[in-house]
């Protein structure tokens, strides 16, 4: 076994490595949220475009805010930066190490933010992207709309010159850049929100409109926000996936990515002060983004919820296993064809069965090691926008809603922290406490789960909704995960 570094990079014989000298790229975007994601996704695109020998003054640098990311920048700088990527199918796995990551600063220390605020006031670095989940947005889960009295934001806000958010160091570096005469970045999410350009957008002018509300108004009217739709199944890293690569590739990295072999980035192009080629590396370039999100959002995200919690229930522990099990799959397949794909709008260059069978394909996929647990994490965040959306539109128009709200009656079983069995479910959201609570409330009197309105919304007061979701939740705790299973697909009333 050998550690990944630039000193050992033509060592490896059985992993693919880049077709460039690091050594000879530049800074171009910082990104923050380093996680396994943005390596198997953006990073990866960056790296075959660098393979090309074009675009060599885009490089990443990392940046994070969390104390948490002290540790993943260690990792990466002991092996100068680089990453090892395993692409696994049934049958097929191959590795990759990439480089397109020259530099990763944290926060933690003044040290580390004055490095960050350099990078960012840069006229090289002409972009900031992210991932930072979700729950990263400061988004209130009923309006959906930027949460400007969140405690983070407020404490930005009233000492904008020391913040501790993503958009608090954003604003700060804009303010610093206009004041220097320098060219604002275009910013851009790569995370699962629709709209997620808007949504960033909505996050640094709302924040900066605390501090300095003319300021806000010049963000929205000189700064690109580009939405876009980013796609590829990425587990967390075990010492499971650091056993492969050691195992299999020769290659001894402290954290290492797994992933499928299929990725998917749609991009509005929306980029003032430039951006990389990535259309040579497949990356599409469109001013339809909104259709591709909502049907990924909708279909693979809201399929993800649709199997993650009977899978909990059940004790089934990879997401491969729920697939295998016929109720799962069948349950899925149903609520997909029936009640999601009749709420997603025409999509370029799309038929939507064959993305809905493109998905089941994925999700059973053998070797990718995803985990229920991980699809079952930050459900409080996750319902709001990939479930619950999809339920709305269809009370609206009277139709029926009851796959819908089973998915969030299985949620609600899940939040009550047993499987069926009576195994312990180990807190998997920043609400747990609440939910737990909420959830045992729930099991005599369902409604008390919808009592949430930060995230049922009008939801909660919908006589339609709050009667499938009740029929939904006694009929699990009545006869069990399975069974209900077996009445929703047999068409039988719950």
């Amino acid at each position: 076994m050998t550690k990944p570094s630039r000193a050992t990079l033509k060592s490896f014989a059985k992993v693919h490595k880049p077709g460039y000298d690091p050594a000879e790229l530049r800074p171009g975007i910082v990104h923050f949220g380093v996680g396994n994601f943005h390596r198997a996704h953006q990073a990866v695109y960056l790296d075959d475009l660098f393979g090309l020998g074009l675009d060599h003054d885009w490089a990443l640098v990392g940046a994070g805010v969390r104390k948490s990311d002290d540790a993943m920048r260690d990792i990466l700088k002991a092996q100068d930066w680089l990453t090892t990527i395993v692409d696994q199918e049934a049958g097929h796995s191959e590795a990759r190490i990439t480089a397109s990551m020259i530099d990763y600063v944290t926060i933690s220390t003044d040290e580390g933010r004055k490095a960050l605020m350099y990078y960012l006031t840069s006229p090289d670095i002409r972009i900031v992207s992210m991932t930072i989940t979700e729950g990263g947005y400061y988004i209130d889960p009923a309006s959906q709309y930027f949460d400007a009295a969140h405690p983070d934001i407020i404490d930005d806000g009233a000492h904008p010159e020391k913040p501790k958010t993503v958009f608090g160091l954003i604003v700060q570096a804009l303010k610093l850049r206009k004041a220097a005469g320098v060219e604002p970045f275009t910013i851009m999410s790569c995370d699962n929100i629709p709209g997620n350009g808007h949504v960033t957008e909505d996050a640094v002018v709302g924040l900066a409109k605390l501090s300095d509300p003319k300021f806000a108004d010049w963000i929205s009217a000189n700064v690109a926000f580009p939405n876009s739709m980013v796609d590829r199944i990425t587990p967390a890293t075990s010492a499971r996936e650091r056993e492969i690569a050691a195992r299999d590739f020769d290659v001894e990295d402290g954290w290492p990515v797994f992933c499928e072999s299929f990725k998917q980035w749609v991009v509005e192009d929306n980029f003032p002060n430039g951006r990389p080629a990535l259309h040579k590396v497949g990356v599409t370039f469109s001013d339809q983004v909104g259709a591709y999100e909502l049907m990924k959002i909708r279909i693979l995200n809201g399929g993800h919820a649709a199997i993650a919690y009977p899978g909990g229930l059940l004790d089934i522990h990879f997401v491969h296993e729920a697939m295998e099990h016929p109720l799962i799959r069948r349950y899925l397949e149903k609520l997909t064809r029936d009640e999601i794909i009749p709420e997603v709008p025409p999509v370029p260059n799309t038929v939507l069965e064959d993305y809905r069978i493109l998905i089941d394909k994925r999700f059973a996929n053998p070797s990718i090691g995803d985990t229920i647990r991980r699809l079952c994490l930050d459900g409080s965040n996750r319902q709001p926008k990939f479930i619950l959306p999809t339920a709305s539109d269809r009370v609206a128009k009277g139709a029926s809603v009851t796959g819908l709200a089973l998915v969030s009656a299985f949620w609600c079983r899940y939040c009550y922290g047993t499987t069926d069995s009576g195994a312990i479910i180990e807190p998997n959201d920043p609400s747990w406490p609440r939910l737990v609570k909420q959830a045992a409330l729930a099991k005599d009197e369902p409604a008390k789960w919808l009592e949430m309105e930060d995230v049922f919304g009008h939801l909660a007061a919908n006589p339609a909704y709050v009667a499938a979701f009740s029929s939904a939740l006694k009929r699990i705790w009545q006869d069990g995960t399975a069974k209900t299973l077996e009445l929703y697909l047999a068409g039988e009333s719950l």
